[in-house]
């Protein structure tokens, strides 16, 4: 464990760490990237607020369409401005954007190679009391498989904000992943964000844990109580699922030996999947995977369901607990 940061991680270890949702970060992030390029636009599907969109239509009413309760029409409308060389951001519930127009977002937009940005909002556990119908946990296995698209789910606002300007300079298909609840702010605007990069939170030698989204601060929160059992855990924080950042994570799994993975999705086609794939070609390394297993989410608070599906710290550490045991490093 580091004694300090080598990432200008926020002080995640406070108690009263600030708490942000995602889709915020999205949100101003749009309006800013609508300053820098007169050919960014926004869609959404009677969702204006929930997604943050609403931000951009009042900065730019004359570049916000807003096409009802039709999201196939929402993806073909996006596809078809991009066509004429607009920069389209279509947002949405993730369960209904991508989990309702999936063919649209497959023909007309990756087929052709469009640089629409698919942003879905409301996604996973922290959707929380809406339940197992609007907690998309099936998205980023959906959007993963998709040729000519990069998925991205940051880890707290500011990274989302980030990642919207970055998406907003890419000429293809894009996939922003956003949580509807408030999460720890685990990074600061130092903190260094790029598409297609991994991050070593925090460098460790006995075991890699490889975590997306929100769930990396609690990834961050099991190193440190890793630590005080004696093991030295590396965190690495994965933004970019897809293109996943091999060489970093090879890199780490020849070093510990060890890799654990954590999401709240479904690890089939999800992170874990990825991860199990990619090292399975590459750098076959005992590993587990820790996410949603072939089932649905439940009603309740997003902390609350993070806890009761096996996702917090504590459940972080005793995997790391039993994997290193399954392979007599303890």
């Amino acid at each position: 464990m580091a004694t300090e940061s080598k990432m200008y991680l926020n002080d995640y270890m406070n108690k009263d760490v600030e708490k942000n949702a995602t889709r915020k970060g999205f949100g101003e992030g749009l309006v800013e990237a609508g300053k820098a390029d007169p050919n960014v636009v926004a869609l959404c599907a009677d969702l204006t607020e929930s997604v943050q969109v609403h931000l951009f239509r009042e900065a730019f009413p004359d570049r916000f369409f807003e096409v009802g309760i039709a999201e196939q029409n929402l993806v073909a409308v996006a596809s078809g401005l991009a066509s004429q060389g607009k920069m389209p951001f279509a947002a949405s519930y993730a369960a209904f954007n991508p989990g309702r127009n999936w063919e649209q977002i497959k023909t007309t937009v990756c087929l052709n190679n469009q640089p629409v940005k698919i942003i879905g909002g409301h996604a996973g556990l922290y959707t929380g009391p809406d339940g197992a119908t609007h907690q998309m946990l099936e998205d980023i296995a959906l959007m993963r498989v998709l040729p000519n698209m990069i998925v991205i789910s940051p880890v707290d606002n500011i990274e989302a904000k980030k990642a919207t300007l970055a998406i907003a300079k890419e000429k293809t298909p894009c996939y922003l992943r956003l949580s509807r609840a408030a999460v720890p702010v685990a990074t600061t605007e130092e903190t260094s964000f790029a598409i297609g990069k991994a991050y070593v939170f925090e460098p460790g030698t006995d075991i890699t844990i490889c975590s997306t989204g929100p769930l990396t601060y609690q990834a961050l929160l099991a190193a440190e109580m890793l630590f005080k059992d004696g093991i030295d855990a590396e965190i690495i924080h994965v933004p970019t699922i897809k293109p996943l950042d091999a060489m970093t994570i090879v890199k780490s799994a020849q070093k510990t030996g060890a890799v654990l993975t954590v999401e709240e999705a479904q690890i089939t086609g999800g992170l874990g999947g990825a991860i199990a794939e990619m090292l399975g070609e590459n750098q076959p390394t005992p590993m587990r995977r820790m996410g949603m297993k072939d089932r649905f989410g439940e009603s309740g608070e997003g902390e609350e369901l993070i806890a009761h599906f096996g996702l917090d710290a504590k459940h972080i550490v005793n995997n790391a607990h039993a994997l290193l045991a399954s392979i007599g490093k303890q």
